[in-house]
């Protein structure tokens, strides 16, 4: 389930069992959110290091055709069984029986076909069960070179009187990737067996002419544990941009190799049961145009099946469906690229929703309430997300002749550089209530260059930068000599990426500055602002016209390999980026003696020479030759954190060594002499600790160093007495991209640009106290929803010029959020500068 800031009160106000969704009459679970990716306030982010582990180093599957036909049936090893799984309790399937249902369906007919797509964080196998028409190989070829023709030939493809007649239109239905909101699981294999084994007429022309994709459980960590995150404590539904996730890597490969035009993610609990199209403000990279009809037909489909169930509020305790475009203000929004149907927008899914199903049977309910009601409320929830499903394959098969039609015009104006369509009464007829408030379009320019050479300020990050495009179906190419660009030069090897492509929004959304759209609704539903160009620490230039067929390029596949090595001498590894970090932090772990340089490199040894090449190769980091000898010894950081479950990921994807404390923990008695530095930002509270553990806080902050982040962070740091300052909250709604100016040494060759959400400054700065960062004049924001508290404070004029990165001989405290969900890669090291600073102090 999504819950907007807006709600907040009314949640708080709910009475039990119910929440009041303005203005329609909606029931959800009136536990208070909590800001997304946080810990209890005595709680700590514990995911174990194994399954930070396993994300890093998840390869993704091809799931692209091949050369076999249909059906690919498998014998599936059983799991473990496991008495535990939370699924149980409600009546539903738990994990541990899905291999053997699949393996059952399998041996049904000739229908049905499971492949493992991935595997979780937890290390359990991610199904993706395709039910159609069985095909020959040659008949499964055919079928993947119209989909590649509609991607890549979209107006050749427009033509092609194959396509129209005997192209499969690919649906898909992504179930529980909130691992406690189960039972579109258990919907997607009842539907399946139905499938399966029907005889009739239409199932038999629907299968013909459609390729069916369940996946069948996104989220099987949080499934067993009953939990909405996967084991490394992310929601999976807020990743897709940045695809930290081996959960959401196998999504996006999904979205790429299947290239759905229809596509369910099923949710839960709003009741009346909730199905987009959203309100306002709408996606503006993507052509709103054909994703509002198609979306909007569809929700109108599934609203009939499910209010059809014949379920009421006096006697079952179901209100009749809400479609949020049509029925509520804003709040609802599908602005951000991070929620599973807006990313698959952009692979060209012209129907695309959200549903969230009604019955609430998770968190204090699943506690609280006797079997006997939460089963009767799973069973209706399956019912109602069968009948979502089911509505939807008739939606797909009576329309499929224009869904692969508005497919392929996606594809083609992103290819031909067309403009976007405004939403209209006139643009998208039958569609009611379409007004100004709903026209979100932007201007693409005509390509982004990532530049090669002297302005380009880490090789490394370009290559990652560059490499995720690549993964994420973006076409890039490569200069193979020097150009002149739109009155710019730009040397051999820089990147071009040329909006003319039939994923120009994804482009786009990845790489734009964004947009600051806090004077168009008052809330949003989460993050409004992100921008690989501007948070992954990669130059990355916009070129608004010009004509690129005299730019000599060539396409890649894969980022030019950066890693070196001097062949001689001692070594310097800048600290620039999180591969950098990493590397450094290696060569401590195995005993390197490293020193650290007045400019914030590490000097290395040549006797470490060889180590430095397994890692330069490892992580494709440059270390070049250095006469300089001198400077600060470093040490292996051991790092007591509490955090939130992003933060602790990109600890340790920059190789730090951590243990995940809480209030509860410290309570409990805490061996502090096993650390060596304190990263406070979330679930330790300074005031809430025992008299015992306060004070052994104290002794070891009296001789060691903090890190804090946000105002946890900055509370506990003040309430130590490590730095004389006072932290100023601003709105805790605000959230985006902002501008900022870097002065210190832990923000020494940083981005001018950095995220916030919920930020913070600081004032009144006491002797001691050095500004590392501070939040640019006038209005720092560039993308994303900051607007003053209802007193005129709190807003981004009101940070303008204030210090948002604050140090001092053992504290570093940051008002920004530099490791935000895993995402601001470029931001990464002022953490990883700061933690080797204080913990040396």
């Amino acid at each position: 389930m999504r819950l907007p800031p807006v709600l907040i009160a009314a949640v708080l106000a709910a009475t039990t069992g119910s929440l009041l969704l303005a203005p329609s009459s909606a029931t959800a679970d009136r536990k208070p959110p909590v800001r997304e990716g946080s810990a209890p306030a005595d709680g700590a982010a514990r995911a174990p290091a194994s399954a930070a582990r396993n994300a890093l180093a998840a390869p993704v599957t091809d799931l692209s055709a091949g050369t076999g036909g249909y059906p690919r049936e498998q014998v599936l090893a059983p799991d473990p069984e496991n008495p535990a799984d939370k699924s149980i309790k409600l009546g539903l399937t738990p994990y541990h029986a899905i291999a053997p249902k699949l393996n059952e369906l399998q041996g049904l007919g000739d229908r049905v076909s499971v492949e493992v797509a991935g595997r979780s964080a937890g290390g359990h196998r991610l199904f993706l069960v395709t039910v159609t028409a069985p095909e020959t190989a040659r008949q499964t070829r055919a079928q993947e070179r119209m989909r590649e023709l509609i991607e890549n030939a979209p107006q050749a493809a427009a033509k092609d009187t194959a396509i129209k007649a005997s192209y499969k239109t690919p649906v898909f239905f992504n179930n529980n990737i909130h691992g406690n909101e189960w039972e579109g699981t258990d919907a997607a294999l009842k539907l399946i067996q139905q499938l399966a084994t029907a005889h009739d007429a239409k199932t038999a022309g629907l299968l013909a002419h459609n390729r069916l994709y369940f996946n069948i459980t996104a989220n099987p960590d949080g499934r067993i544990a009953g939990t909405r995150t996967n084991a490394n404590g992310f929601d999976l539904n807020r990743d897709f941009i940045t695809a930290s996730q081996p959960e959401v890597r196998a999504m996006r490969q999904i979205a790429i190799d299947k290239q759905p035009a229809v596509m369910l993610d099923l949710h839960g609990y709003v009741n009346g049961t909730l199905i987009e199209p959203t309100t306002p403000p709408h996606g503006e990279n993507y052509e709103y145009d054909l994703f509002l009809k198609n979306t909007y037909a569809n929700a109108l489909g599934m609203e009939a099946a499910v209010n059809g169930l014949g379920y009421t509020p006096a006697k079952d305790g179901v209100e009749p469906v809400q479609i949020p475009f049509r029925d509520q203000q804003e709040g609802w929004d599908d602005w951000p690229p991070i929620f599973t149907p807006q990313y698959a927008a952009f692979h060209g899914t012209v129907a695309a929703h959200t549903v969230e199903i009604p019955m609430t049977v998770n968190n204090s309910a699943y506690d609280t309430l006797p079997v006997a009601e939460l089963r009767r409320r799973s069973a209706i929830n399956v019912d109602v997300a069968g009948a979502a499903m089911r509505a939807t394959l008739d939606f797909a098969q009576s329309h499929r002749t224009s869904l692969i039609a508005d497919q392929i015009e996606v594809f083609r104006r992103g290819a031909t550089g067309a403009a976007q369509v405004p939403v209209s009464a006139e643009t998208v007829p039958g569609v009611p209530g379409i007004g100004p408030e709903d026209v979100y379009t932007t201007d693409f320019p005509r390509a982004y260059v990532i530049p090669a050479g002297a302005g380009q300020r880490s090789a490394t990050a370009a290559g990652r930068l560059v490499d995720h495009l690549l993964a994420n179906d973006v076409r890039v190419t490569r200069a193979t000599g020097g150009f002149r660009l739109a009155g710019r030069s730009y040397a051999k090897g820089s990147y071009v990426v040329d909006l003319r492509q039939p994923k120009r929004g994804l482009a786009n959304v990845m790489l734009a500055d964004g947009r600051d759209i806090s004077g168009k609704v008052s809330t949003m539903y989460d993050i409004s602002g992100w921008s690989l160009g501007r948070l992954w620490g990669a130059t990355v230039e916009r070129v608004e016209s010009g004509s690129l067929s005299a730019v000599p390029l060539r396409a890649v596949d894969a980022a030019a390999h950066v890693g070196y090595v001097a062949p001689r001498g001692d070594l310097r590894l800048q600290l620039d980026t999180p591969q950098e970090i990493a590397a450094l932090n290696s060569l401590l772990q195995q005993g390197v003696s490293v020193r650290q340089d007045s400019d914030g490199s590490a000097l290395v040894p040549s006797s470490a020479r060889a180590k430095a090449v397994a890692l330069a190769r490892a992580y494709d980091v440059a270390f070049d030759a250095t006469k300089a000898s001198q400077g600060t010894a470093l040490h292996r950081v051991r790092v007591a954190a509490a955090v939130t479950a992003g933060e602790l990921f990109a600890l340790r994807e920059m190789n730090f060594d951590v243990v995940p404390v809480s209030t509860a923990i410290l309570d409990a008695g805490f061996d502090w002499s096993t650390v060596d530095v304190l990263f406070v930002s979330s679930g330790l509270d300074h005031s809430a600790l025992t008299p015992a553990a306060r004070t052994a806080l104290d002794a070891f902050l009296a001789t060691h160093g903090l890190v804090g982040r946000g105002a946890t962070g900055a509370a506990l740091g003040v309430a130590a007495g490590l730095l004389a300052v006072k932290p100023v909250e601003g709105n805790g709604d605000a959230n985006g991209v902002v501008r900022v100016v870097n002065s210190g040494t832990v923000t020494v060759g940083a981005p001018d640009h950095s995220f916030v959400y919920a930020p913070v400054w600081f004032t009144d700065l006491g002797p001691g106290v050095r500004v590392e960062q501070s939040y640019a004049t006038g209005n720092p924001l560039v993308s994303g929803h900051w607007r003053p508290l209802d007193d005129g404070t709190g807003g981004p004029t009101a940070a303008a010029g204030q210090a948002a990165v604050v140090s001092g001989p053992h504290a570093v405290l940051f008002g920004t959020e530099p490791l935000f969900r895993d995402h601001p890669k470029g931001e990464f090291p002022q953490v990883g500068r700061a933690l080797l600073t204080v913990s040396r102090s």
